[in-house]
């Protein structure tokens, strides 16, 4: 028997849930234009120097270079410099983009660090010899595995290293235009025909003489990768 009441304090109803506390508003920021800054002045001056040898040269030779010391690299321009080759290390991202301003797709070329062999106008105005610099490459090659040859241009092609190969066993360029020379008497048939090249070559050849014959190698490659 109990004596006396119980007393119970509190509400026997559901227990109250408390109100979440409203969350400070957030705003999305805008993109950073951290990553989008304009390239360096040094880096557009290069990026126009490339450029502008490319337009100007009469082929380029892309090569690897890693491992080359001062003095193999100075023996390596002294071979080049007679028949107009001048040799100069770039970024790779630089070249992409001046070769993407000319139209040259040489994105298979740029794989590790790269040096140019430009071929260039000789002191005396002479064109350079595309054929000789090519060859002085492929020597050079053959005796210092460190120089790697990547390929080439001519003109807004791209070339592999077999055309490079190929390119340096053909004539000098004195030899090649005298046959082009004689050859201007024939018919552009029979011209044609004993170059190996198709007549759509020869179009601006009359109109250009100082040019590097661009196409006009690269016919000759196409014929003698073909023999």
């Amino acid at each position: 028997m109990f004596c006396g009441a119980v007393a119970v304090s509190g509400n026997l109803g559901p227990a109250a849930v408390p109100k979440p506390e409203p969350r400070p508003e957030t705003t999305v920021s805008e993109p950073s234009n951290e990553h989008a800054r304009p390239p360096r002045p040094e880096k557009v001056a290069v990026v126009a120097e490339i450029r502008e040898r490319l337009s100007a040269a009469q082929g380029a030779v892309l090569t690897e270079y890693r491992g080359l010391d001062t003095s193999a690299m100075a023996a390596l321009r002294h071979s080049l410099a007679p028949h107009g080759g001048s040799y100069k290390v770039y970024k790779n991202t630089l070249i992409r983009l001046a070769a993407r301003e000319l139209g040259i797709d040489c994105e298979h070329l740029l794989v590790g660090p790269t040096a140019v062999a430009f071929v260039e106008p000789l002191a005396d105005g002479r064109p350079g010899d595309t054929a000789a610099v090519a060859k002085a490459l492929v020597d050079f090659q053959r005796t210092d595995k460190r120089l790697v040859i990547k390929g080439g241009l001519l003109g807004t092609d791209s070339v592999g290293p077999e055309a490079v190969e190929h390119l340096s066993k053909l004539p000098p360029a004195e030899q090649l235009q005298a046959q082009l020379a004689g050859a201007l008497a024939s018919p552009m048939q029979k011209m044609a025909g004993l170059l190996g090249a198709p007549l759509q070559e020869f179009a601006g050849l009359a109109a250009a003489p100082a040019r590097n014959f661009a196409g006009l190698l690269r016919a000759l490659i196409d014929e003698r990768s073909a023999g």
